[in-house]
């Protein structure tokens, strides 16, 4: 079979190439092409563009840069046409992946998805377009199947494909090594220049309050250690590349920008203190769409507020120390911990690159199976 793979971030890239790994096992004919990142071509996949080139965040972001992202659609769906793949398989990113699917649906390519756009937060119509243009939906989180139900749309739940990563990485030795021998405290800014700018300067206000932990940025590996270099001049703050999970084992607490990370912190037992600020025009647009109560992963997978959310001005020096020094204290630690506990067994068991694997086998060699 002949693969086309869409992922746009780097989340997407690594739940990607876990699902590469796992089609190869069943499908020893597998060819992939893919737009995605680093961890996807080392699997063996042709990478026709890198994530870093797709990334926009946010509204006004997004129409600074309507040229590139429309010739980038553009270039895809003649890249497509002119490899035939028997699958178009796209992986979250929806503003770029369901024109996409749209366009592959008119040429009579299968179209799978695998990590469902959050049409649950907002844009619920769009479900009703995803109907006729995907085959076959595979969701990752547990309230999703029931959300798709209401529209008469029936999904596969799969479990969520952190779960693998973190048992994964859990039986793995872990090396490693900080110039410290004090307790780590992780700062997590996130992946695009953007978001970067805006939270690391504030998380890294914490610094001088605790004069008896050492801070640590986990960097993306998107961007380069001089971008970072350039937002801060404190030479006792360190930052690692291609190491956030062994940063995680490591550490007491972390601040986190929304998004992925908010659980992928919460799988490996580390309270966290979930930040976010965008810019004023994007996040008043973004209040007035969003339809869910909360936004981090953890809280949202959980339906009540686990971690502490600082959104736009609650996200002040002020409030990260509070919030900090609760992460801190025994007994709040004691109660995040319980909870997380909980998210693990909401979650499902791990498989979930194997289980959506076998799934996409299954359908491709039944097609009557995705009508």
């Amino acid at each position: 079979m002949n693969y086309y793979i869409i992922a746009g971030e780097a989340s997407g890239d690594l739940h990607a190439s876990n699902l590469i790994k796992e089609l190869k096992d069943l499908d020893t004919a597998a060819h992939f092409r893919c737009w995605g990142g680093d961890l996807m071509k080392a699997q063996g996949a042709e990478l026709v563009k890198h994530y870093r080139d797709l990334a926009f965040m946010g509204f006004t972001e997004v129409l600074m840069n309507l040229r590139t992202i429309f010739k980038n659609i553009d270039f895809c769906k003649k890249d497509i046409l002119d490899h035939k793949p028997d699958v178009l398989i796209l992986v979250d990113y929806p503003g770029f992946n369901l024109r996409i699917a749209e366009f592959a649906k008119q040429n009579a390519i299968k179209v799978f998805y695998y990590i469902s756009p959050q049409v649950w937060a907002w844009k619920q119509s769009r479900v009703h377009k995803i109907k006729k243009i995907v085959d076959k939906m595979f969701v990752i989180l547990p309230f999703e199947k029931e959300f798709y139900q209401q529209f008469n749309y029936d999904v596969d739940f799969v479990g969520h494909p952190l779960l693998d990563a973190a048992v994964n990485f859990s039986t793995q030795e872990n090396t490693f090594q900080i110039n410290s021998k004090k307790p780590i405290i992780a700062l997590l800014p996130g992946s695009r220049k953007q978001e970067i700018k805006t939270m690391l300067p504030l998380m890294l206000t914490m610094y001088k309050h605790y004069p008896n932990y050492q801070f640590v940025i986990a960097g993306a590996p998107s961007q380069t250690e001089d971008f970072y270099k350039s937002l801060y001049s404190n030479s006792d703050i360190q930052i690692v590349f291609n190491q956030t999970y062994q940063l995680l084992q490591k550490s007491e607490a972390a601040l986190v920008t929304s998004g992925t990370a908010t659980l992928e912190t919460a799988l490996f037992n580390v309270p966290e203190v979930v930040c976010y600020k965008g810019g004023a025009i994007s996040y008043a647009i973004a209040k007035q769409l969003v339809k869910v109560k909360f936004i981090s992963l953890v809280n949202l997978i959980m339906d009540k507020e686990i971690v502490k959310e600082l959104i736009q001005k609650e996200l002040n020096e002020i409030n990260l120390k509070i919030e900090l020094d609760k992460l801190l204290a025994l007994k709040s630690r004691e109660i995040m911990l319980n909870e997380y506990s909980e998210l693990r067994a909401k979650l499902g068991n791990s498989g979930a690159s194997k289980k959506t694997a076998s799934l996409i086998v299954a359908y491709l060699t039944n097609s009557t199976d995705t009508n």
